[in-house]
């Protein structure tokens, strides 16, 4: 009798902390089969994906590529020969946004070919900051803003000056448009 697939097997590493293995059956079930974790395969940036290769039947040849891995891990192709367990070991790019990518099986030199659907999630880009100030909004405080008034006291010089002709005006308009612009820069905390 076979025993159960076990998908996932929890495992403490060499640096003491808990890591999980996925484990893939190899010659278990006919000559050159592959059988994959039957749950999603997700791994968290920063971490490594572990595949334990498994082997139930004669040495085999296999072959693992991921053709669209590229930003997540600097891992492309592996040829491995698996006479009984064999660990791959994949570590996943610290800033490697959340995504996808597949990883081919391949064995029997062509004759059987499979896929796994391997999840990354970042975990950074999903922390929501607790302190995080929203952004200061103009608060309305029924009267208007000196800058505005100051503009619309330099547009009326200005319009006074085209119409009239008089010289003095337009360097009034100019001088009223730098005392608002500077009142309200200076008077920023």
């Amino acid at each position: 009798m076979l025993p159960p697939l076990p998908v996932t097997v929890l495992a403490a590493d060499d640096d003491g902390e808990e890591t999980t293995f996925y484990e893939i059956f190899l010659n278990r079930v006919g000559i050159s089969s592959i059988e994959l974790p039957r749950e999603r395969v997700k791994v968290e940036t920063g971490n490594k994906l572990r595949l334990k290769m498994l082997n139930r039947g004669a040495p085999i040849h296999i072959t693992i590529t991921s053709s669209n891995a590229g930003s997540f891990t600097d891992f492309f192709h592996e040829n491995m020969y698996v006479v009984d367990a064999t660990l791959l070991s994949l570590p996943i790019r610290k800033d490697a946004p959340d995504g996808f990518f597949d990883l081919e099986f391949l064995s029997g030199y062509g004759a059987t070919k499979t896929s796994l659907h391997v999840e990354v999630t970042n975990p950074e880009l999903h922390k929501t900051p607790l302190n995080e100030a929203l952004p200061l909004q103009p608060v309305a405080h029924g009267r208007p803003h000196l800058l505005m008034v100051m503009m619309g006291l330099g547009l009326i010089l200005y319009t006074a000056w085209l119409y009239v002709g008089i010289g003095f005006l337009n360097i009034a308009a100019f001088i009223v448009l730098i005392i608002g612009a500077l009142y309200t820069w200076y008077r920023q905390q």
